[in-house]
C-alpha cells in the first residue's frame, strides 16, 4: 500500500497546470492580443470593518472607490463592488492562504483554475476591446488602473488597464475561446 502512495506522490508532483487557450497570440497591426500566464486569484468578500485587517495580510491596499484597483509587489486588488475584491497574484504567492490568517470576517475563494486572463496591448488596444464592450474606455473615462466587471460581446469579463495601451481582460475559462476570438478579429478590424 506504501508503494502505491509513493507512486500517487510522483504522479501528482509531475502534474503541472497548463491555462487554457495558452500560448495563443495573434498580432495585428498596432495591437497583441495574447494569453497570458497562470496566475493566483481569489474572490474575496468582506464588510468594511475587515478590510484594513485583509489588506495587512495580503500586502496591498483593497481598494474602496468604485472602478479602481491597487498594486503592490505583483499582487493587484480591484474593486468589484462595495464589499467584493478580485485579488490576482502573478507572483506565485498564494492570496487565499494570506486571507487565512485573517480572523476578521470575510469570504475568500480560490478561482484561480475558472479564470484565464488575455492581454490586449498596443495603439489599437482601446478600439480592439471596445469593438464588444459597451463601456467608454477612453484614457479620461477609464484611467490607467481603472478596473470594472462588464461585458465583452455576450460574455462577463473583468476589464483592468494595466497602461496607457495594455488591458487586462479576466474571464471564465468556459467563455476563454469566445473572447480571444472575438478580441482577435477586432484587432484585425482596428489594424485596417
Amino acid at each position: 500500500m506504501a508503494k502505491a502512495a509513493v507512486k500517487t506522490k510522483a504522479a501528482e508532483a509531475s502534474v503541472e497546470r497548463r491555462p487554457a487557450l495558452g500560448g495563443r497570440a495573434v498580432s495585428a497591426p498596432g495591437v497583441k492580443v495574447e494569453i497570458l500566464p497562470p496566475a493566483e486569484r481569489i474572490s474575496l468578500r468582506a464588510p468594511e470593518a475587515s478590510v484594513a485587517a485583509l489588506s495587512k495580510a495580503l500586502g496591498v491596499t483593497l481598494p474602496a472607490k468604485p472602478k479602481t484597483s491597487e498594486a503592490k509587489g505583483g499582487r493587484t486588488a480591484l474593486w468589484l463592488g462595495p464589499d467584493e475584491w478580485l485579488v490576482i497574484d502573478e507572483a506565485s504567492n498564494d492570496p487565499l492562504a494570506d486571507c487565512a490568517k485573517v480572523s476578521a470576517l470575510h469570504s475568500a475563494v480560490g478561482i484561480s483554475h475558472r479564470n484565464v486572463a488575455i492581454s490586449v496591448a498596443g495603439l489599437a488596444a482601446e478600439v480592439t476591446v471596445n469593438s464588444g464592450c459597451p463601456q467608454d474606455l477612453s484614457l479620461e473615462a477609464f484611467p490607467v488602473g481603472a478596473a470594472s466587471r462588464t461585458i465583452l460581446g455576450k460574455a462577463e469579463i473583468v476589464l483592468l488597464r494595466t497602461a496607457k495601451d495594455t488591458f487586462r481582460v479576466e474571464c471564465w475559462r468556459s467563455f476563454s475561446d469566445y473572447v480571444f476570438t472575438l478580441l482577435s478579429e477586432a484587432a484585425s478590424d482596428a489594424a485596417n
